[in-house]
């Protein structure tokens, strides 16, 4: 039995996805200047973390399944969204970090989207993510996801 104080957590994917020249997708959210990321999103009833990365990176950047193979996955991350605040039921995330090799042209990936998350995209080397990038609920995750994928301190 749960108890209504219980924390909740919203399942969840991210991805990381690697270029030929080992570089990493970040993404710049939408109408926030300078607050890059991961593509991310949450994971439908039925679907797997799998399932639910490939539709996501769909959605959000029009990647295509035949574009990415997945690499590496790590999780759960968990991080609340602060100021016991709730969304949609639950208190914060629990995310699945999936490394992808990505295969595409650069011309495939679209952030004019349908429903569009971000406003631009630029591949990066790992060590030059700025942890400052992220609202400080992420930045826990993001660190810990750094060190487990590319041994780097951000």
């Amino acid at each position: 039995m749960s108890s209504e104080n219980e924390i909740t957590y919203k399942p969840n994917v991210a991805a990381i996805l690697r270029n030929s020249r080992g570089r990493i997708l970040v993404c710049e959210r939408l109408g926030v200047d300078g607050a890059w990321q991961f593509p991310q999103g949450g994971i439908d009833d039925g679907e797997t973390p799998e399932q639910a990365l490939v539709r996501e990176v769909g959605e959000e950047i029009g990647v295509e399944a035949g574009d990415i193979q997945i690499l590496e996955r790590k999780g759960p991350y968990r991080y609340l969204y602060g100021n016991g605040r709730i969304k949609r039921g639950h208190h914060g995330k629990e995310q699945f970090y999936f490394l992808c090799g990505y295969t595409g042209p650069d011309a495939r990936i679209n952030v004019d989207t349908k429903h569009p998350e971000f406003q631009a995209f630029r591949w990066i080397a790992a060590e030059d993510f700025q942890i400052s990038w992220l609202p400080e609920m992420k930045r826990e995750v993001y660190r810990a996801v750094f060190a487990d994928f590319f041994g780097a301190k951000i």
